[in-house]
């Protein structure tokens, strides 16, 4: 089974990724852990993704495809993987497509974490972590009390892009590049929509029983064919 997660910042698609992932022993694949790893074991491909990067430019979508096509001809990751942050845009979500029909596999299913913008940014301007013991906190959902967290305040700090300028940027990003994507796998009867609003686990239950309603149902499949 291989699975698309798509949500906007703050949505907490990296968690239910994470348990997606765990539960279901799944491989997760993002873009971002495929490029730093090509740099860090200084390959061909490692040093010309450096050299873009240092120059401050994007990397191409044919070398996104490249890493995605080596990742999807490797039998230990087949049909098991979930995709994070991948695809970003119609083409690429068109060539993984094509990817993963090469490869025999196919897209099971694409989970799209809906959450208003209000929430985005009390989620992420709320935001506070702690530089001494790395937990995370929320001035609005989660507080750092003295109960919950026992190093002094001085230690908790915003990232320097959490602010409300930069995140609404995100977010219109995101919808604008993403809407048609969801579409194309809306028309592929791919797509469930998930209120990214809902507590983490109850996000997580919703999640979990599609998957494995689905899994009973490619298992009876294969015993039928």
């Amino acid at each position: 089974m291989n699975i698309i997660l798509f949500g906007p910042p703050g949505a907490g698609k990296g968690t239910q990724a994470e348990n997606i992932t765990k539960t279901f022993n799944l491989h997760k694949i993002s873009t971002g852990d495929l490029l730093r790893n090509e740099i860090l074991i200084k390959s061909e491909l490692g040093n010309k993704i450096k050299s873009i990067i240092n120059k401050g430019s994007f990397v191409s979508d044919n070398i996104i495809n490249d890493l995605i096509s080596k990742v999807l001809s490797n039998k230990d990751y087949y049909n098991r993987l979930i995709f994070d942050g991948y695809p970003r845009n119609l083409e690429q979500a068109k060539n993984l497509e094509l990817l993963v029909k090469n490869n025999n596999q196919k897209i099971s299913c694409v989970f799209s974490l809906n959450v208003d913008k209000d929430s985005v940014l009390k989620r992420i301007l709320g935001r506070l972590t702690c530089t001494k013991c790395g937990e995370i906190f929320n001035k609005y959902f989660k507080p750092a009390d003295n109960k919950k967290h026992l190093c002094d305040s001085n230690f908790l700090e915003k990232r320097s892009d959490d602010n409300e300028k930069t995140v609404l940027k995100r977010y219109q990003t995101y919808l604008d590049k993403t809407l048609p994507i969801l579409d194309y796998y809306k028309d592929l009867n791919l797509l469930y929509e998930i209120d990214g609003g809902a507590k983490i686990n109850e996000i997580f239950a919703k999640i979990s029983h599609i998957i494995a309603s689905l899994e009973a149902w490619l298992y009876k499949a294969y015993l039928y064919k």
